[in-house]
């Protein structure tokens, strides 16, 4: 099947030359790159998080297939939903999905089911599509989603059983993590309760992020699909997290008292 657009012209413009011409104000394909196994990226309207999502995937050395975990915003479809074959539509063309990485993973675990109910009207995933196809025209991706209640125990075996999946193939890949950060606090405790999520990201610990995110109540979003990424990439190898950038809607709005905290992180 092919999945279709759902929100071009809200989170992005809606047609090619308007959106190309917002990427390339986003996007330095001349920025150094580093050889990363996963990138943790934002999911809001390009106005607000397009900076952020920009500069960061401008740093990563691109692969041909990037493995995307979205959080799955409308309960629709299966709690953890991979979708193995067809393509996915944005303003910028077709982007194919990568089917034998896809199937590999599917294989491996026991919590993937394949789906595509979860994908449809789900906008996580959608707008990084935009950001990859910009640099690379011929990107494939494996898209997953997760539920946002998962817990932090399915979150590792998933990570397990995906990098178990991936590895079998025994090709290159990018892992991204799809999530914004606080939601709707004042700029002072968005920064302060998101400081404490990305430290735990930086020292590599999807434990720590689960715990921290719930004993403070951090809205988080994308929590299970940020703790399903750190587990895939320290079981492929991944030593250390940065964090690349961090602002808050604030910064574009100017209305400081209520804000959503997007971070750009990269794990290699």
């Amino acid at each position: 099947m092919i999945r279709r657009p759902v929100v071009a012209g809200q989170f992005y413009p809606q047609t090619e030359t308007s959106l190309r011409k917002m990427l390339s104000g986003l996007i330095d394909p001349a920025s150094e790159k580093q050889d990363a196994i996963g990138v943790i990226m934002p999911h809001a309207g390009y106005v607000y998080s397009g900076q952020v999502a920009g500069l960061t995937i401008s740093k990563v050395d691109l692969k041909k297939t990037v493995i995307i975990l979205g959080t799955n915003h409308t309960g629709s479809g299966e709690r953890f939903s991979i979708m193995t074959s067809g393509s996915w539509m944005t303003p910028l063309g077709e982007v194919k999905i990568d089917t034998e990485i896809a199937c590999s993973i599917l294989k491996e675990g026991s919590l993937l089911k394949e789906d595509t109910l979860a994908h449809l009207q789900e906008h996580s995933i959608e707008v990084e599509i935009p950001f990859l196809q910009y640099l690379k025209n011929d990107i494939k991706i494996v898209p997953i989603s997760v539920s946002p209640q998962a817990e932090l125990s399915e979150c590792q075996r998933l990570g397990e059983d995906i990098a178990n999946g991936f590895k079998k193939i025994g090709r290159s890949g990018l892992f991204m993590a799809s999530t914004d950060m606080t939601h709707y606090e004042s700029e002072e405790i968005a920064k302060e309760k998101d400081r404490l999520a990305i430290d735990a990201i930086m020292d590599m610990s999807e434990e720590r992020l689960f715990n921290v995110v719930k004993e403070k109540d951090i809205s988080m979003c994308g929590l299970s699909a940020a703790c399903g990424l750190i587990s895939v990439c320290k079981n492929l190898g991944a030593k250390k997290a940065g964090l690349v950038k961090y602002q808050t809607s604030g910064d574009i709005s100017g209305d400081y008292s209520s804000v959503v905290g997007y971070a750009g992180m990269i794990i290699c």
